[in-house]
């Protein structure tokens, strides 16, 4: 009960905000896509959060995210759309839906078995809602989201209908293979629209070899882009013990430093 009393509370004070008359000034004039951006800065501090360790911050972020949540059910409510309770009733139904193995049969599944059942049961709900003059395929699939999640997405969408390596190793050949082409359209000319597109081939095979081993290509690159900086933060410390400055360093100098600093203590 204390639990739904918080929630209540939560409500409640959307409403205050938003109020016309007596609520705060930035919380009433947003809408729902003034608040995007905001909603997606909060993801990523709650995917930043889970992967410093920090989880004394993780409730405040989950909280901050949570608000999202509400403020858009605010926003459809006041339109007559829908409201919180709504969105609570549909994720709870969506849930059982596709848990059956949970909530109905009872029956204990192999990680396969529950990939495929998961991408039956998406099959389903696709045909269900399908838009006329669009491709029942992609619809559900966010325009905006971030390529590399756009890539996993729709290589697990296929993967469902069984175009798919049967194992990582296929994907890595593939990589290998587009490494080549990238080669040749580059010796051609590095700044044509075919070595664009084929460097664009790259990165989307590269993502298919991150899927067959279970990875998120979104983590993969954000933990790759923390260790070069990190690297990098290195060398200027490096450098600056031996009274040079990353504006004054050579290359040469540069990649000495680099190699120093990877070597092991």
């Amino acid at each position: 009960m204390e639990h739904q009393n918080t929630l209540a509370e939560l409500l409640a004070i959307m409403v205050k905000l938003r109020d016309p008359d007596t609520g705060c000034p930035w919380d009433i004039k947003q809408d729902f896509k003034s608040i995007v951006p905001h909603t997606l800065e909060e993801a990523y501090e709650v995917a930043d959060c889970i992967e410093k360790g920090d989880f004394s911050e993780l409730q405040n972020e989950l909280g901050d995210l949570l608000f999202q949540v509400i403020f858009y059910a605010q926003l459809a409510n006041e339109q007559g759309l829908f409201d919180f309770n709504d969105v609570v009733a549909g994720l709870n139904s969506k849930l059982v839906r596709r848990h059956p193995h949970v909530f109905s049969e009872q029956q204990a599944l192999t990680d396969q078995q529950l990939s495929e059942q998961y991408q039956a049961i998406k099959a389903q709900e696709r045909a269900a809602k399908v838009v006329p003059h669009t491709s029942s395929l992609w619809q559900d699939i966010p325009a905006n989201l971030p390529s590399l999640s756009k890539a996993k997405k729709i290589q697990q969408r296929v993967a469902g209908l069984g175009f798919d390596w049967p194992s990582y190793h296929g994907a890595l050949d593939k990589v290998a293979e587009e490494v080549d082409e990238v080669k040749e359209a580059l010796a051609v000319d590095p700044h044509s629209a075919h070595s664009a597109e084929e460097v664009g081939d790259l990165l989307f095979a590269t993502v298919n070899v991150a899927r067959h081993i279970k990875r998120d290509p979104e983590q993969l690159l954000r933990a790759a882009n923390d260790k070069f900086s990190v690297r990098f933060e290195k060398v200027q410390a490096y450098l600056a013990e031996r009274g040079q400055s990353l504006d004054t360093a050579t290359l040469e100098q540069m990649d000495a430093a680099w190699e120093a600093i990877k070597k092991p203590v």
